[in-house]
């Protein structure tokens, strides 16, 4: 039998040949998803076209209206269809909301194994989008709902790569050999995802980098700051190794965070944390 090590860098080597030659099974954007991103970017997009969209999916109709009337963002006004959610909300939100609410959707699996392994990312990615979120809240700049959905898909790049590694029992039953190869491809195969999606460059960017802690750039804090701090501030729950000193970590100076204290000690953020994490149960 081949030295585990061999097994990883043999196995390494036909992920990114699968890249390379456009042979990774990659994920498809929700049908949903896929709709209300395309008629967004018409430019004749208006609410009722984009109502129509969403009332062909029962569920997710309901789903939106639950979370248009939720605490977090409610108003005076309650939204009773989905043209008035639309208009209470806005274009722009509606289609990040719609884009995080049906990403799930991407981590159901065949079998019994492979649905335990995305269970724990699927935790992992709303973890890091809560907190996300809040972060996000709290710098002008940047977009909460855009910093919750680039939380909620920074580990993208695990699932090709998680569901190719199955053929190989010695590597797939191993998992600290599949966390290193986890470690190595899963931002450049997340990356390659969301290029391949049309995606935004940032998302690309945060797959890409969102692990790389030595991370350093000059300007403001961007979507990877926030996502780097929300996978250090969640490790209380995912368990990620991270950096023990997070003044290390140049994200949280960028973005003006107290790096001897947890954020969710705070009662205010927790609630928030709760509240936008309850959106993906």
């Amino acid at each position: 039998m081949k030295h585990i090590q061999d097994k990883i860098e043999d196995f390494l080597a036909e992920v990114k040949d699968a890249v390379a030659t456009e042979k990774l099974l990659l994920p498809s954007l929700p049908d949903v998803a896929l709709k209300i991103k395309a008629e967004c970017e018409k430019e004749d997009s208006s609410a009722k076209k984009i109502a129509d969209v969403i009332s062909q999916d029962p569920a997710m109709s309901v789903r939106l209206l639950q979370v248009a009337n939720s605490s977090l963002y409610r108003t005076r006004n309650s939204a009773d269809n989905i043209q008035s959610a639309i208009a209470k909300l806005g274009l722009n939100l509606v289609r990040d909301l719609i884009m995080s609410l049906s990403m799930k959707q991407l981590y159901r699996a065949s079998n019994d194994i492979i649905a335990e392994r995305f269970r724990e990312l699927w935790l992992a990615s709303t973890k890091t989008a809560s907190i996300a979120r809040l972060l996000a809240m709290k710098i002008d700049h940047l977009d909460e709902e855009q910093a919750m959905l680039a939380g909620l898909i920074h580990n993208i790049g695990a699932l090709p790569i998680i569901l190719m590694a199955e053929d190989d029992d010695d590597l797939f039953d191993n998992t600290a050999a599949l966390c290193k190869v986890l470690n190595k491809m899963q931002g450049e195969v997340g990356a390659y995802i969301f290029r391949n999606w049309h995606f935004p460059e940032y998302m690309a960017e945060v797959a890409s980098e969102c692990y790389t802690f030595r991370r350093n750039h000059s300007g403001p804090a961007d979507y990877v700051d926030v996502v780097q701090a929300a996978l250090i501030q969640g490790s209380i729950y995912t368990g990620l190794e991270c950096p023990e000193d997070w003044s290390t970590v140049s994200a949280f100076e960028r973005l003006g965070i107290d790096t001897s204290t947890h954020m969710l000690d705070i009662e205010e953020n927790m609630l928030i944390f709760e509240e936008t994490d309850s959106l993906f149960k």
